[in-house]
């Protein structure tokens, strides 16, 4: 395997760690005024992302930082034709980390549900852009031979394009609602149960019709394989939400997620950026590829980086594990925690501060 086709699998390894992760983020703030009734439920289910969804956008950061430093034709090409949704993307993640950040500022109820809105618009505009961009990198857009994006905003608006919108939107509010039963117990889980009943039986059909027009356009093995998985998995994740197997569940709506990212990235391949006004115009692993030597110190760098990240990332999801109540002890009035205060609602979050102390 050469260097430049190792790194389009690597970053198409990030972009996927990247929404599967950050997809059941997305799916929490989707889904907040839906599952939350009230202030105390809606910061309960605030508290489940609390640890990590910064973490989970670091995902993103170095997703794009490796595709500008091993594609650099690749990543100019994607700012520029896709300008105003990445600039939607940006602005709805600046909104939402507002949001997720100044709710518990202040205990002035509408203090919260103005930044509860702002969370909830900040998780729903970018999931729906991205699968508007993902599936705009399969389908191919129009570029000349220099690399130039020639169409205007409204052709990223095609029937693909929107349905992977619907496919990224309605899955990453099913992956939510999963992760919010796992995380969550008593009145709050049961609604998100019997929400993701609803959500992983729709995201079933949409996403089988998504991946099949994938795969038969891309009329290749490796592609029909991993949406059959897909596919697969994601009734699996409906079955085990089902039973009340909300691991099971949450497990399976990861590698449905996984499976139908990989199917956008193998489905392309060896394009990056696929052409629609001429194939031999596309994009390609080997010509947008930066020189031998850059991808060689990126690969020495990767190896060392790489598992110290993951093995830090993992073990936060770990000491965070413990599903979490409604009303953490001592906290009065739906507040997350004390204003100015860590959160001190579980033994996690305890033992932690402790540690860093």
């Amino acid at each position: 395997m050469d260097l430049p086709t190792l790194w389009f699998i690597i970053i198409a390894f990030f972009w996927t760690g990247y929404f599967v992760l950050e997809g059941f983020d997305f799916g929490v703030g989707t889904l907040l005024h839906t599952i939350a009734p009230d202030t105390k439920a809606r910061t309960t289910m605030l508290r489940t992302i609390a640890p990590v969804w910064d973490g989970n956008e670091v995902w993103l950061i170095v997703a794009a930082g490796a595709t500008f430093a091993a594609f650099p034709a690749w990543y100019a090409t994607l700012f520029s034709a896709f300008y105003l949704p990445m600039l939607l993307i940006l602005v709805a993640l600046i909104i939402r980390a507002l949001g997720l950040e100044y709710r518990n500022k202040h205990t002035d109820p509408t203090w919260r549900r103005r930044w509860d809105l702002a969370i909830t618009i900040g998780s729903i505009a970018p999931a729906a852009t991205w699968g508007l961009v993902i599936a705009n990198m399969t389908n191919g857009i129009p570029i000349n031979a220099d690399g130039v994006y020639t169409g205007t905003t409204l052709d990223l608006f095609g029937p693909y394009a929107l349905l992977g919108a619907a496919t990224t939107t309605i899955l990453f509010s099913a992956h939510g609602a999963v992760f919010t039963a796992l995380k969550t117990t008593s009145t709050l889980r049961t609604r998100a149960i019997s929400a993701a009943d609803i959500l992983a039986p729709l995201a079933f059909p949409v996403a089988a019709v998504f991946l099949a027009w994938t795969a038969i356009r891309a009329d290749d093995t490796v592609v029909f394989g991993l949406a059959l998985t897909a596919i697969a998995v994601l009734g699996a994740a409906v079955a085990a939400n089902k039973k009340r197997r909300e691991g099971w569940a949450f497990a399976a709506t990861s590698v449905a997620i996984a499976a139908t990212v990989a199917v956008q990235f193998t489905a392309a391949f060896p394009a990056v950026m696929p052409s629609s006004l001429a194939p031999e115009w596309s994009l390609t692993v080997a010509s947008a590829a930066s020189s031998p030597y850059t991808l060689t110190v990126m690969t020495v760098v990767a190896l060392i980086v790489t598992p110290m990240v993951l093995a830090y990332q993992a073990w936060t999801y770990w000491v965070f594990r413990q599903r979490l109540t409604q009303e953490p002890v001592g906290v009065a009035d739906g507040a997350q925690y004390p204003v100015g205060e860590p959160d001190y609602s579980n033994s996690a979050s305890r033992a932690s501060t402790a540690a860093s102390s």
